[in-house]
């Protein structure tokens, strides 16, 4: 993965520079490519956004790219299941209970998992493209879900970044966040 960010950082500080416009468009873009992947953490995105841009244009620039990535990519995957008739693709309880979920259910669902950082936007993304859930309905709940993350995720980045206590503080509460889901995770499914 370190050879993708450094491309990416070549391309935005080398090729772009100048005004920030075209670092910015190309960082969105990066950022839909990695959603329609599916499979590439974009954390190392949001780091090269916040050394390049500061902190608020940097973490504002990731919130752009991740939200239009998850649009782009839902309506992508909506439309393969369409074509290719998937829609018994998983059997899977989870996979299942995401996409069976309605209103408020799904609402609940769809945020908890945008709101913890670093889960893989793809699942997420692919069980809601399976659902019941309107594009719109799916762009505004997974937009703010993904605010929160990232601003968890740009603290850790900058912390990192400038090594200092905090890194410490903010990856204890990256860990708590995780193994809280986790928790609520296992009570769900020993519930039934």
């Amino acid at each position: 993965m370190e050879w993708l960010s450094l491309i990416v950082k070549e391309i935005m500080e080398n090729e772009l520079s100048g005004t920030a416009f075209l670092p910015a468009l190309f960082s969105i873009i990066v950022n839909v490519v990695i959603s329609v992947a599916g499979v590439l953490p974009s954390v190392f995105l949001t780091a090269i956004n916040i050394s390049y841009f500061g902190f608020e244009t940097g973490l504002l620039i990731s919130i752009i790219g991740e939200a239009l990535g998850a649009i782009i990519t839902f309506i992508l995957y909506r439309k393969g299941i369409s074509l290719a008739k998937l829609d018994n693709i998983s059997e899977n309880r989870y996979f299942m209970k995401l996409k069976q979920a309605e209103g408020k259910e799904w609402i609940f669902l769809l945020f908890l998992f945008r709101i913890m950082p670093f889960v893989p936007s793809g699942v997420v993304t692919a069980a809601a493209a399976f659902s019941s859930i309107s594009t719109l309905a799916f762009a505004v709940i997974s937009t703010i879900g993904k605010i929160p993350a990232l601003v968890i995720e740009a603290l850790i980045v900058v912390n990192v970044i400038q090594s200092s206590n905090g890194t410490w503080i903010m990856l204890g509460a990256a860990i708590v966040l995780v193994l809280g889901y986790g928790a609520v995770r296992l009570i769900r499914s020993n519930r039934g």
